[in-house]
């Protein structure tokens, strides 16, 4: 049984808890899905989370990352495709939700009914975490954008109704000169060049935008504010990512503690070896202390702080590098069960690699955090 007691911490109120509990009722009866057609799984999971509500908490004027992190860190838990499924709903409008037009806001209606798969192209093959060396340009022409270049690693491409885009429209050298743009995924010029497949598989695709016409109302928020834009929804989402690595390190812990007291060794339970209970004590640690940077970054952003880009970094790093050393410690506890192919510690070993790259790779957060606490 998954500690529950977090939840009494005074970072929630009353409505997290019951948000958790039915969350954590839904799961049970719905989760793990087949992973063997992921597009279709993940087509599935969105269309099930839109339609039992959970998509609601996914954008929309006042997002409570509180709850984002709690259905994050609940679904990891259960299954790792079901979190991917339900964060690229949030992160792919994240942009819409904050700075969106109420003609753009319409889409907002799809995706959080679970009708409409949204996606966040941002990362460039030679642009990943150097976010203001994109190439990806669009020029205006009259009441038009010409779109030209490329975006890779896009989670949901492919498979996305709609795209936010980000390019370069040129108002000023760098991070100064990038717009966000609304790309439903039907729109001519747009191409999915490649599908990339990854240890832990998820719809994922390299897009090639050429001569892609888009028409003004497109443009999200200001133009030459994108970067602006991008990292204040990553602001948001960035703590989600941790939240949902905590889910993992849960999953895993909760293996572990099955796996040493059901396990004999030597005519006792494995768990009686003094060197079994130091890894057991480390996880706990590193879980409880991931879980209060997640926590408190998720509500110092719901009291209003209008950037949490310290307190989300630290959260995002602790969690993603936590989990990993945690499910690192539980394969070993498995022994050969947790390099079995198909297994719970074996699959969530492969999932998490990947959140220690994407939206911040680990070294980026450290010099986010190093610069933060110089005032740089």
């Amino acid at each position: 049984m998954p500690d529950r007691t977090f939840l009494d911490w005074p970072f929630f109120e009353e409505r997290h808890r019951e948000l958790a509990a039915a969350l954590e009722e839904w799961c049970a009866a719905n989760l793990p899905v087949d992973h063997s057609d992921v597009d279709g799984a993940c087509k599935a999971l969105v269309r099930d989370l839109g339609a039992a509500g959970f998509l609601q908490f996914s954008g929309g004027e006042d997002i409570d990352v509180r709850s984002l992190c709690l259905i994050r860190e609940t679904l990891a838990r259960h299954d790792g495709l079901a979190d991917f499924a339900f964060a690229m709903q949030g992160l792919g409008m994240g942009s819409v939700s904050l700075f969106g037009s109420d003609e753009q806001r319409e889409w907002l209606k799809k995706t959080r009914a679970g009708e409409a798969l949204s996606a966040f192209a941002l990362s460039e093959p030679a642009s990943g975490s150097d976010v203001a060396n994109m190439t990806t340009t669009a020029v205006r022409e009259g009441d038009e954008f010409v779109v030209n270049g490329e975006k890779t690693w896009i989670s949901n491409g492919g498979i996305a109704d709609v795209y936010v885009l980000f390019a370069r429209t040129g108002e000023a050298p760098g991070a100064k000169g990038i717009s966000a743009f609304l790309v439903p995924a039907d729109t001519p010029g747009l191409e999915i060049a490649e599908r990339i497949d990854v240890i832990a598989p998820h719809p994922l695709a390299r897009l090639k935008f050429t001569d892609m016409r888009l028409p003004a109302s497109a443009l999200i928020g200001e133009a030459g504010k994108g970067f602006r834009i991008a990292m204040s929804v990553l602001d948001v989402f960035r703590s989600t990512v941790g939240a949902a690595a905590l889910g993992f390190a849960r999953r895993a812990m909760d293996e572990s503690l099955k796996r040493v007291q059901e396990r004999e060794l030597f005519g006792a339970p494995l768990f009686d070896l003094q060197m079994v209970q130091g890894h057991i004590a480390d996880m706990a640690l590193g879980v409880d202390a991931s879980a209060l940077l997640i926590y408190r970054a998720a509500w110092t952003k719901d009291m209003g702080a209008p950037r949490v880009t310290r307190e989300a970094a630290m959260a995002k790093l602790h969690a993603t590098e936590t989990a990993q050393t945690v499910i690192d410690a539980a394969v070993q506890l498995h022994g050969g069960d947790g390099v079995r192919k198909g297994h719970i510690v074996e699959s969530l070993y492969r999932e998490i690699r990947a959140l220690r790259i994407y939206e911040g790779a680990s070294d980026v957060q450290k010099v986010v955090i190093a610069r933060q606490s110089t005032g740089g």
